[in-house]
């Protein structure tokens, strides 16, 4: 079985695994067993894939594999991975991972959680590996429908609610995706060749001008709203909230970045014409929602909303990037992408501990956390200040990237645009230095004086993904050019 199927293989075996397990303890470790040696898989593939190019293989896309799916619309099972594509794998696996260690106590229905759970990873590792629009369409549905169930079933609040709003949101975005897929496939013979959903194949015809005017904002939009995109972004702050502690890390560390990928994987790539056509206006309301996740975050109260719309912000700048259309704000969207994968993942692994500590996310209600749980009062400033961009974490190299790829057009509508989105910078600093001061110092609240301390399982998920913070913020050359020498297609493409 070649190294890319296993990566959906591998999920699939894991929920059988856990079908017949019986008992917390064995869930548990099934599950952990299952996504640690998925984490392997990623490293190894990360391997293979710099050994291969290091040798000298230029391939767009390396481990390709076409398999013929359903021959009357020429549907392929048709796989293969570029560096960016390689790196989001391994930000899968690794929050995953991080994530079953976070979920170590659940006690409610353990086994269907973790069936869901890896269910929906599954679908994402499959999106990342796909060439195939129609494949890649099946598995982004894979990775959204259990959504509801995880944040229906085990989440908190209003959970009902926050589950079906998502839902419908989600599921308008992939009626309109859909639309955008079928407009690029009945557009893709323009040359005379056959009918085809490959990507790459699609890319060397000239689908005709008036039909990437038309259909590119479906794909943009379809693909857009699952990265809160404004204003399409309320489904967000709402399914964060109920959602429990390792859903929100894979809903905003992984699934958000299926929108990003997607539009530059797909809707810019296949549709050049249509893009350079519709960027300034999606531009405006990119960095709408820049602005206006940041001001919301001052607003909020409870952790979890504050972090939620925190992400929209963040999120915002991949999207303004990718529509900058120059290589190093695409660079700079990948690396954000990545960087906010691993900072939110962090930030609600955090919130998820200590709200099982204080039973409340309402920062006017905390205090003096740092002197009661120093360890993930700790934690929750590295998070802290890797998201406000301090130099030595990822997060400074991937907006660092993002506002001098910005900054490189000098219209005046660009250089506005550039500069609202890193003002937000100021406001970031703003809500992260307020959460700090008011939950984590100053005198103890008096109920919160006799915490539990953190224990090994939460270090251990918590701990990784410092690390990987940490590393890219240290070692961002090497990082970036893994991104760069994939974005060369891209840029031969559309620019």
């Amino acid at each position: 079985m070649d190294i890319l199927t296993l990566f959906v293989v591998v999920p699939v075996l894991t929920v059988v695994a856990l079908v017949f397990s019986k008992g917390i303890k064995a869930y548990r470790l099934v599950a952990a067993i299952g996504m640690g040696i998925q984490t392997l898989m990623s490293f190894n593939l990360l391997y293979q894939f710099l050994q291969l190019r290091e040798a000298g293989n230029t391939d767009v896309m390396l481990f390709t594999k076409d398999v013929l799916w359903f021959a009357p619309m020429n549907i392929h099972y048709a796989i293969g991975v570029d560096g960016i594509s390689v790196l989001m794998i391994l930000l899968t696996s690794i929050i995953v991972l991080t994530g079953t260690f976070v979920s170590w106590k659940v006690n409610d229905l353990p086994k269907e959680f973790f069936i869901s759970l890896i269910v929906l990873a599954s679908g994402v590792f499959g999106f990342f590996i796909s060439v195939d629009l129609f494949t890649m369409f099946v598995f982004y549905e894979i990775a959204v429908i259990p959504m509801f169930l995880l944040i229906g079933i085990w989440g908190t609040g209003p959970r009902e609610y926050a589950a079906m709003k998502l839902t419908l949101m989600l599921m308008g975005a992939s009626a309109l995706l859909l639309v955008g897929l079928l407009g690029v496939y009945f557009n893709s013979n323009a040359d005379g060749g056959a009918l085809t959903f490959n990507i790459f194949e699609i890319s060397k015809v000239h689908i005709p001008l008036a039909a990437q005017k038309l259909f590119f904002p479906f794909l943009f939009i379809g693909f857009a709203v699952i990265g809160a995109f404004f204003p399409f972004h309320t489904w967000s702050p709402d399914g964060h909230a109920s959602a429990p502690t390792a859903v929100s890390m894979l809903h905003a560390g992984v699934l958000m970045k299926l929108g990003g990928y997607g539009i530059f994987r797909v809707a810019m790539f296949v549709m050049p014409d249509g893009a350079h056509y519709w960027a300034n206006f999606f531009m405006v309301f990119a960095v709408i929602g820049v602005f206006y996740g940041a001001l919301a975050a001052i607003k909020q109260k409870d952790l979890k909303y504050i972090n939620a719309y925190s992400s929209v912000s963040h999120l915002g700048l991949v999207l303004l990037a990718l529509l900058m259309m120059n290589e190093v704000a695409w660079k700079g969207a990948m690396l954000q992408s990545l960087s906010h994968g691993f900072i939110t993942a962090l930030f609600f692994a955090l919130i998820g501990m200590i709200y099982g500590r204080t039973h409340t996310r309402i920062v006017t209600k905390m205090g003096g956390l740092l002197n009661v749980i120093p360890i993930l009062g700790a934690l929750y400033v590295i998070a802290g200040m890797a998201n406000l961009g301090l130099p030595g974490f990822s997060g400074f190299v991937a907006e660092m990237n993002i506002f001098v790829g910005a900054f490189q057009h000098t219209d005046t509508f660009h250089r506005v645009i550039t500069i609202i989105a890193v003002s937000s910078i100021v406001v970031t600093a703003v809500y992260i230095l307020r959460v700090v001061g008011m939950m984590l110092m100053g005198p103890t609240t008096p109920e919160f004086k006799n915490l539990p301390k953190i224990t090994w399982y939460e270090r251990t998920g918590t701990y990784i993904l410092v690390l990987f913070i940490t590393l890219i913020g240290i070692f961002p050359f090497w990082w970036g050019g893994i991104i760069t020498e994939s974005i060369g297609p891209f840029i031969k493409n559309l620019l």
